[in-house]
């Protein structure tokens, strides 16, 4: 029993880094000016990085305000309107 037991703890510690690894394998590196470009984003949304002192609340609420604005950002003609006939 003890030795099936230490052979799934090994298959374990095994397998966990292998999955992690082909996960990162499937991301594309972000390029500089995909950086940059984010920062822009995050900057205008209001997050200031010499702000260390409220720096995980900060930073996390630039980036739902980035969400936010992606979401409401679609193409297409308004679907929350209304309309009246012209009777």
């Amino acid at each position: 029993m003890k030795s099936l037991l230490k052979a799934a703890a090994l298959a374990a510690i095994i397998a966990v880094p292998a999955v992690s690894f082909a996960q990162a394998q499937n991301q594309q590196p972000l390029t500089r000016a995909q950086v940059r470009g984010e920062l822009a984003q995050l900057r205008a949304a209001g997050y200031d990085p010499s702000d260390w002192m409220h720096y995980p609340d900060n930073i996390q609420a630039a980036e739902a305000r980035v969400q936010a604005e992606k979401a409401n950002t679609a193409y297409g003609p308004s679907t929350s309107g209304t309309s009246q006939s012209g009777e």
